[in-house]
C-alpha cells in the first residue's frame, strides 16, 4: 500500500508540474497533461522489458500513429472506412515491429505510444484534416513532453522499485521451482 501511495503521489505531482511548467513557458499542456503523464507512467511502471525497450516501443508506436495521420491527410478521405484501414494497418505494423525485435519492443508499449498520439491529436485532426502539417507537431510535442514527465516521475522511484520487482520475480521463480 505504501508503494502504491508513493507512486500515485509522485505521478500526481508530475501531472501538476506538467501543467505548471506549461503555463510558465507558454505551452498548451493543459489538454494533454493527464493523458501524457498517465501513459508515461504506464511505460515507467510496467515491469516488462528494460526501461529503454519500453520507451523505444512507445516512440515507435507514436511514430506509427503520426504516419497514420499523415497517410490519412495525404491520400485518404476523412471517412470511417479510411480510419478503419489506418487502424488495421497501424496495429499490424506495431505487431510486425514487435515480432521483428523478437519482442524486445513489447507490443503493449507500441500501442501505448500510438494511443498517446491519437488521444492528443484525433479531435484536432477531425476538425481540420488539411492542417495536419501545422497542427500535428504541436499535438505531438505537447503529449511527448507530458509523457516524458510521467516516465521521469516513475524513474525517481528508481532503484527501490527495480530492486523490489527483481525480488518479486526471484520469489516467483523460486516458488514455481519448489512446486514443480
Amino acid at each position: 500500500m505504501k508503494n502504491l501511495a508513493i507512486r500515485g503521489a509522485t505521478l500526481a505531482l508530475f501531472g501538476g508540474l506538467t501543467i505548471g511548467l506549461g503555463s510558465l513557458f507558454g505551452l498548451d499542456l493543459d489538454k494533454v497533461a493527464l493523458l501524457g503523464v498517465a501513459l508515461g507512467g504506464v511505460i515507467g511502471l510496467v515491469p516488462d522489458r528494460s526501461q529503454t525497450e519500453r520507451i523505444v516501443g512507445f516512440l515507435a508506436g507514436f511514430g506509427l500513429a503520426w504516419i497514420g495521420f499523415a497517410i490519412r491527410a495525404a491520400v485518404l478521405p476523412d471517412t470511417s472506412l479510411a480510419r478503419a484501414i489506418v487502424v488495421f494497418l497501424l496495429i499490424l505494423a506495431a505487431m510486425g515491429i514487435s515480432l521483428a525485435s523478437s519482442s524486445r519492443l513489447p507490443l503493449w508499449s507500441l500501442l501505448v505510444g500510438a494511443a498517446a498520439m491519437v488521444g492528443a491529436y484525433e479531435q484536432t485532426y477531425a476538425a481540420s484534416p488539411s492542417l495536419f502539417v501545422t497542427d500535428s507537431p504541436t499535438a505531438a510535442t505537447t503529449v511527448l513532453l507530458a509523457a516524458a514527465m510521467g516516465v521521469i516521475g516513475t524513474m525517481l522511484l528508481g532503484e527501490e522499485v527495480v530492486a523490489r520487482r527483481k525480488a518479486e520475480r526471484d520469489d516467483s521463480r523460486h516458488s514455481t521451482e519448489v512446486s514443480a
